[in-house]
């Protein structure tokens, strides 16, 4: 039987209430991608160039330290990875995330939130990022999804 992990960075609150009804959805562990640094309002700010989060999409070699670690990665076969869009991709701290574990063999669903922008490059990073593993497109989700849809997405992704 294989076993699930959702792995989520939500700024807000959004993304971590679709993770956590996607977790019950797909009968999975749920893991918060938590910085070790919280991110402030004025950080997330990204209409002010100088703020953290636009000077970290801005440097692609940005890797905002995470709090904790994921005990035993290697007890999962696939992985869902969500997270708010920033600029049209993964924020970087999800960059920080694939780096900081092997996902050879493993499949690595992205989902994120968003008010109207898609996934972007994020498939594309997340190969890159983790290399060895079945990364597939991925999807977007409003804050409202229903956990009978998130049960369809899953069924149809694993």
């Amino acid at each position: 039987m294989s076993k699930t992990l959702v792995a989520y960075f939500s700024a807000s609150g959004v993304t971590e209430k679709v993770a956590t009804k996607l977790a019950d959805a797909a009968g999975a562990d749920l893991f918060e991608i938590k910085p070790e640094q919280v991110y402030t309002k004025a950080d997330l700010n990204w209409m002010d160039k100088k703020s953290r989060s636009s000077v970290e999409m801005n440097d692609r070699s940005s890797r905002p330290a995470i709090a904790s670690k994921v005990e035993n990665m290697a007890q999962y076969d696939a992985v869902f990875v969500g997270f708010p869009v920033w600029w049209y991709r993964e924020p970087s701290i999800i960059d920080t995330f694939m780096e900081t574990y092997d996902f050879s063999g493993k499949k690595v669903i992205p989902f994120c939130t968003s008010g109207g922008s898609g996934l972007g490059d994020t498939a594309k990073n997340l190969k890159e990022l983790a290399p060895g593993a079945q990364v597939i497109d991925g999807k977007r989700f409003s804050p409202r999804v229903s956990e009978k849809d998130l049960k369809e997405w899953v069924d149809l992704v694993l």
